[in-house]
């Protein structure tokens, strides 16, 4: 963390910030009150820093009403005070797996600001109609007092969903949510689909997280898409999208996510070349997303790899001022043109700034930040997540390493996953970790199935050694 220039700590006087704020805050009389609803959060099994809920009603005409509510961060962390300023110099909470350094501390970030279970508290509504298709054809957005009546689970959830689990107890013990959460699931699933059908990409790469027991690495964790992490995917997208055109609408700024239109086009033409499919010669969103959903199907085994290499050829996702008058460019990988973070804001940095401009633009007041401001913050936070998604790789590599230590000498079943001038790597399958084949790598291609002996497990760097076994 200190390597990369985060703050691993909070300040003396963020701290001191922190002893005097004793409570969350206070509903005011004129929100609107809509504790009663069936809000629920899904999450990861551990989490405890929750930004949103989320709640769905049918209407007629095949229509649905989705509820999605983001908890209202900057009511108690406003802008220049020592927590903002935290949260400001590290713009992310950063997950080791082995140790989380919050961006918030977490008597707020997983207490007072997180939606808990059975907490009424205040958030900022977006509240959208979507048709049968799964099209949205009307949206609000306001402020309302706001209750988490079951916290769920992702893996849980998506079993009962699929029909490979039971319900969550956590379903069961509140009356009307297991049909509340097939309506939401429904409608999800619709909202997909039509985004698919305009290019959104469907990509799955591996980064798995340390699984850690008495302060020990004992295994390392793929956590794979499920139908429970799509729903709130798939309404956090709608979200997200729903607030930056209301904020164009209102003449605001904004900070959109943007992932622009791939430079390195031609690379991804020759890779889908290679596989026997072809792409045309402009970036089209649609084709690249047709091409993977056929290699899904065609070769799961080796998806994974197909889809690091699309990402990185892709480029990385940003932050951009959109200043009024002004058009910023869209997001390749969904698919859309209007698109900003606005649903985390106890762990990420440009959602509270979203936050901020969405309340002004609310309240009918100016914008909280000058363009200029705005601008040097969509930089800042863009190179902060860079570094972020540095430390979170290092600590990933050496908690790989660990694991393996023990085992110098075994053998392993594995795919290629990459082949360069700098060496030739590849992915065992359990446990899901990559390294690089130091010997008997000649004549091996990505995607060849390979048979691998550990020969090196180093901690501090990271580093893991196979050779191939004939």
């Amino acid at each position: 963390m200190l390597a990369r220039g985060f703050e691993a700590d909070f300040s003396p006087a963020a701290v001191k910030q922190l002893e005097s704020i004793s409570g969350p805050a206070k509903n005011v009389s004129a929100e609107r009150d809509l504790s009663r609803l069936l809000w629920c959060s899904i999450d990861n099994d551990d989490s405890r820093d929750l930004d949103q809920l989320t709640v769905a009603e049918a209407l007629p005409n095949g229509r649905t009403k989705i509820l999605i509510g983001i908890a209202d961060v900057d009511a108690l962390v406003k802008v220049g005070t020592p927590i903002d300023e935290h949260a400001k110099a590290n713009t992310t909470t950063v997950y080791t797996g082995v140790r989380t350094f919050p961006m918030l501390p977490e008597k707020l970030s997983t207490n007072l600001t997180s939606l808990s279970e059975n907490k009424v508290r205040r958030a900022v509504i977006t509240e959208i109609t979507v048709d049968r298709s799964g099209q949205i054809v009307d949206y609000d957005i306001y402020h309302a007092a706001v209750k988490n009546q079951a916290k769920l689970a992702y893996n849980s959830v998506s079993d009962w969903l699929e029909g490979n689990g039971p319900i969550p107890k956590a379903v069961a013990l509140v009356s009307g949510m297991d049909g509340q959460l097939r309506l939401q699931d429904e409608i999800a699933q619709k909202m997909k689909k039509l985004r698919h059908k305009h290019g959104a990409l469907e990509l799955e790469t591996i980064e798995p997280r340390p699984i850690m027991k008495d302060g020990v690495i004992v295994d390392l964790e793929h956590e794979k898409k499920n139908r429970a992490r799509e729903l709130i995917e798939d309404f956090m997208i709608a979200s997200n999208g729903t607030v930056a055109r209301y904020l164009f609408q209102k003449g605001f700024p904004s900070l959109r996510r943007v992932v622009r239109s791939p430079k390195r086009w031609d690379k991804i033409i020759a890779v889908a070349r290679d596989l026997g499919e072809n792409l045309p010669q402009a970036p089209e969103a649609e084709a690249l997303s047709r091409f993977l959903s056929l290699r899904r199907e065609k070769d799961p085994l080796r998806f994974p790899d197909l889809s690091l290499t699309i990402v990185k050829l892709l480029g990385r996702g940003e932050y951009v001022l959109e200043a009024p008058g002004q058009v910023a460019p869209g997001h390749f990988g969904l698919a859309v043109r209007d698109y900003t973070h606005s649903t985390a804001p106890n762990r990420r940095y440009p959602d509270v700034i979203t936050q901020r401009l969405l309340k002004a633009a609310l309240a009918g007041d100016k914008p909280p930040y000058e363009n200029r401001e705005l601008e040097f913050l969509a930089n800042h936070c863009t190179e902060r997540e860079d570094s972020a998604d540095r430390v979170e790789r290092q600590v990933r590599k050496s908690a790989a390493a660990m694991l393996l230590l023990p085992r110098i000498g075994e053998i392993f079943e594995g795919v290629v996953t990459g082949t360069s001038e700098k060496g030739t790597w590849a992915r065992v399958f359990h446990p899901p970790v990559e390294g690089k084949i130091v010997q008997g790598f000649h004549g091996v291609d990505i995607g060849d199935r390979v048979r691998l002996k550990l020969m090196l497990a180093d901690v501090e760097r990271g580093f893991i050694d196979f050779a191939r076994v004939y």
